[in-house]
């Protein structure tokens, strides 16, 4: 039986397994660290060669990767179904890589407004001094179609979306875009590519910060982009290539070690998020939480439609308009680190910055001017999670009694 038509919690286990050799091996892929490649004579190396100018998964050089790189690609490809995956140095680095290898000088790109915020900033720091504009609109709100120009070349989304988790409907938007010709890439980090299948959906790309749920250990930066086809392959891969594009065989090796528990994982942040995202629902001082997961939510039958489960981030907006608010309330916490990563095992809190909020149009619609604090829940009792957001709101409160 194809490892391909497995679940996916059987692909998690196996992919990417090595080979036995001489009737035995290891469990988990060795790591290969080299940064030449030695080949057995000219023939050889003239071989493989021409098999990576042809698009082949071969290494001529160490930056190419070798067995344990290559185990993870398969993993990541199997995970997300698709035809290749390629490795970064970080989440972002994943990002630039599909911005410059699907845009060229006078070329345009739709993309959902409410993204991770350091796509604006390559935007502004990259895209614009090399002629490719940028466009910014609601996915939820806009029509897509009259968007679309003779020169627009990629729509960009991210489902749920950064900060605040507003649901895109992925299979009409990318409807709209393969009419036109359009490719589509699709942020899929906040499921770690478990919850949501982007390319199943009808996007041609789907990019992950491995920083985060695959990983699973705060301890890696790397970043993977997918792709549905061999011409995208190609066409990434040479960008790949000549950006340099590398990761070290032991970030490889962490990564994939992290993968083979991620259903599990996954799981257990769900299940205590989900309850950190009731516990807050129901709490005075509490004017919204931003959770799909929740029944409330308003993209709950898009995420009920499209994902299997949700991840450990979880947003509240306060009650009250006060600015200080927010830090005042992570300044109290206990069991939350403050970090601005998340996808670990350990619970975060952070605030969202108001200037980034208003990079949302669904937050200036609505007119919000609360303090928001995004939680990443992480793999701690959701009872010691829960009273320990209790103690930061007491606090919270007789903070502003005192400054009334």
């Amino acid at each position: 039986m194809s490892l391909a038509s497995a679940r996916i919690q059987t692909r998690l286990v196996h992919a990417g397994a090595p080979d036995l050799k001489q009737g035995a091996g290891p469990v988990n892929v060795p790591v290969v660290r080299t940064s030449t490649v030695r080949f057995a004579d000219t023939a050889a190396q003239a071989a493989l060669g021409r098999q990576r100018a042809a698009g082949e998964r071969v290494a001529t050089y160490g930056r190419h990767g070798l067995d344990t790189h290559q185990a993870l690609e398969e993993a990541v490809a199997l995970l997300e179904g698709g035809h290749r995956t390629l490795l970064a140095p970080s989440g972002l680095s994943a990002i630039v890589l599909v911005l410059l290898a699907t845009l060229a000088p006078g070329e345009h790109a739709l993309v959902a407004d409410s993204v991770y915020s350091p796509v604006r900033k390559v935007d502004r720091a990259l895209l614009q001094r090399y002629g490719i504009e940028v466009e910014y609109f609601s996915a939820a709100r806009d029509d897509l179609e009259p968007l679309i120009r003779p020169n627009t070349r990629l729509l960009y989304l991210e489902s749920p979306s950064s900060l605040l988790y507003e649901v895109q409907d992925l299979p009409a938007l990318a409807a709209v875009a393969r009419r036109h010709g359009v490719l589509v890439a699709a942020d899929n980090t906040w499921s770690g590519g478990l919850y949501y299948q982007p390319l199943a959906l009808g996007a041609h790309i789907s990019i992950q910060a491995a920083t985060k749920y695959l990983a699973g250990h705060s301890d890696v930066m790397m970043g993977v982009v997918t792709v549905d086809s061999p011409e995208l392959a190609r066409r990434l891969g040479a960008t790949h290539d000549a950006l340099g594009l590398s990761v070290g065989a032991d970030d490889a090796y962490l990564t994939l070690r992290g993968l083979r528990t991620l259903d599990v994982r996954l799981a257990r942040h769900h299940e205590n998020a989900l309850a950190v995202a009731e516990y807050l629902a129901r709490h005075e001082d509490v004017a919204r939480v931003y959770y799909p997961a929740l029944e409330q939510d308003p993209g709950h039958a898009l995420w009920r439609r499209d994902f299997s489960g949700a991840s450990g981030l979880v947003s509240f907006a306060f009650r009250h308009p006060d600015a200080a608010a927010a830090a005042r309330f992570i300044d109290v916490l206990r069991y939350f680190s403050i970090g601005a990563s998340w996808g670990g095992y350990e619970s975060l809190a952070l605030e969202a910055a108001p200037e980034r909020l208003a990079e949302h149009s669904h937050w200036r619609e609505g007119r919000q001017t609360q303090s928001v604090v995004r939680l990443h829940i992480g793999l701690e009792s959701p009872l010691d999670l829960v009273a320990d957001l209790g103690r930061a709101f007491e606090a919270t409160r007789q903070a502003l009694r005192r400054s009334a």
